[in-house]
């Protein structure tokens, strides 16, 4: 493969401009992250060193192998939600490398409302389990939860994709032949009961540890019957008379260490292979990425400069070149893992879409996993676009985004905007992976786009009325649909709802995808049902 040219000057005031603004985002990103993840009040500290308990994140310390890399997902979970006092919502997950098997961890972060369940919490617990599924990767669980925060109970316990998804995809962990391992370390309450239960082994802490559908009030409210922790769920009782649970531990690191060793026999299954050579650094500087992403999200540039600082060498295979050229296609390799990228340089076309689904058709065809480099405001519109079938062009790009069997990792690099969403693999359409950038945006249109339109809309009734307005009557229609669109497109409020698996520092997106790509390996990939149709 030919090396990319870079056309950047890294001495020009916009580059200068755009690498101060872009490190800004990086630095907040990177505060937020560390408040989320370490920031908790004393009282909550204290309380778990009375009970001779780890900090959720001194747990997986310990569990993982040392020196490896941990990708963690949604970390800025519910950062928008809950009056931003359930960080993380309240719970890790991610994956990790465990007695040198990659493996999701899931952990409930009892310092954060003793480890309750709220409604983004088992969101985020059932994508956890839904990437076990799609990749087929062993789970820990660490659990130590107060069970369901019982006053959102009716947005979180019900529905098809509430809490009882958790004990679903566990089950259906179960049937694929997919282990789980859980440590009890705390209380498992309730619905939290099934975690360890469903669980192919599980260890538990005496002292901390215990499980039980209901606790100590519970049973007394419910049945008159007076009985302690210990005797209703603790270890000695589930691991010598229930049977519930398997092994006792004296301690968490005790536990941990037992831990380790059940996953170290957990059968290391042979991986998929695909097109693989010696890894190569890119040639060009990733930092060099803070300075290419416009601060002003609206200013076009192009994608190949971002591709240039994220694949092995900056080598890049373009396919089709000189036809649909609002759309990038091409092969790479990331880490040395062939990869064939999908990249928007612009709105979509009738020629891009097509390019791009026969792109996706041959990648399909040759097992190169996808990859979706997100800059889109949607497809054109208009009558003569129309005409030529813009509309039935986006159809076959989205179906074959769709019906892809290698799997699928986006990035959100900038802008994600209408039906542009879809046929770049948005969450919908089950990309292994989809990660954000700080600056990124997500929504049916733009904020401006928006505020035009129903302030449009508006001035039409009132015109058919016989009514006018002021100026200042129309910025009062306009400001507050522009700041609902600028809060609920932003990256912050996408990652705190889980819509992507977390906010990435632009920088660190070539390892991350390398640390995706390698997991899913782990599952087979299918055999495309048709052969490459030419569009």
């Amino acid at each position: 493969m030919r090396r990319l040219e870079s056309r950047i000057n890294t001495r020009s005031q916009e580059f200068q401009t755009n690498s101060v603004h872009h490190r800004g985002l990086a630095a907040e990103l990177k505060e937020r992250q560390q408040k989320a993840r370490h920031d908790r009040p004393q009282r909550d500290t204290d309380r778990l060193a009375r009970q001779n308990k780890l900090l959720a994140r001194a747990r997986l310390e310990h569990l993982l192998d040392p020196g490896t890399p941990f990708l963690e997902f949604s970390s800025l979970a519910a950062n928008m939600a809950y009056n931003g006092e359930v960080p993380g919502a309240g719970q890790i997950t991610g994956i990790g490398i465990v007695s040198g098997r990659e493996v999701v961890v899931h952990a409930d972060d009892a310092s954060v409302k003793g480890g309750a369940w709220y409604p983004l919490s088992v969101k985020k617990i059932v994508r956890a389990l839904d990437i076990a599924i799609e990749n087929r990767l062993p789970v820990v669980h660490l659990c130590d939860s107060a069970g369901g925060f019982l006053p959102l109970q009716a947005e979180f316990f019900a529905d098809r994709y509430y809490a009882g998804r958790i004990f679903r995809n566990q089950s259906i962990l179960s049937k694929m032949g997919v282990p789980q391992m859980a440590l009890v370390m705390g209380h498992c309450t309730a619905g939290g009961a099934y975690v360890p239960a469903l669980s192919d082994y599980n260890v538990i802490v005496r002292g901390t540890g215990a499980i039980f559908l209901g606790g100590p009030p519970l049973v007394k409210a419910a049945t008159g019957e007076e009985v302690t922790v210990e005797d209703l769920g603790g270890a000695e009782m589930h691991t010598s008379v229930s049977g519930t649970a398997d092994y006792p531990a004296s301690s968490e690191l005790h536990a941990i260490a037992i831990a380790r060793e059940i996953v170290e026999r957990f059968e290391r299954r042979q991986k998929t292979v695909i097109d693989w050579a010696e890894p190569e650094a890119p040639l060009y500087d990733p930092q060099e990425l803070y300075g290419i992403i416009p601060k002003d999200q609206r200013t076009s540039f192009d994608m190949r400069e971002i591709v240039a600082r994220i694949v092995d060498g900056s080598r890049f295979h373009e396919y089709q070149p000189d036809f649909g050229t609002s759309l990038v296609c091409g092969y790479a390799r990331v880490h040395g893992y062939q990869v064939g990228i999908l990249a928007n340089n612009g709105v979509l076309f009738s020629d891009s879409a097509l390019k791009g689904t026969h792109f996706i058709q041959l990648c399909d065809k040759n097992r190169t996993p996808l990859v979706f480099l997100q800059n889109i405001t949607g497809f054109m519109v208009g009558r003569e676009y129309e005409r030529r079938g813009i509309t039935k062009d986006g159809a076959k790009m989205i179906m074959a985004v769709s019906g892809a069997s290698v799997p699928k990792f986006t990035i959100n690099c900038n802008g994600s905007f209408g039906a542009g969403t879809y046929g770049m693999s948005g969450r919908a359409f089950d990309p292994r992976f989809l990660f954000s950038w700080p600056q990124s945006q997500i929504s049916v249109m733009g904020a401006e786009q928006a505020a035009n339109v129903l302030t449009d809309i508006k001035l039409r009734q009132l015109a058919r009325e016989g009514r006018t307005l002021a100026d200042d009557e129309i910025a009062a229609i306009r400001e507050p649909v522009l700041a609902d669109y600028r809060r609920q497109s932003s990256a912050y409020y996408a990652t705190s709802e889980v819509w992507d698996d977390g906010v990435l520092d632009p920088v660190d997106t070539r390892n991350a995808l390398a640390i995706a790509i390698s997991a899913s390996l782990n599952a087979p990939i299918e055999s495309p049902s048709y052969g490459v149709f030419r569009m």
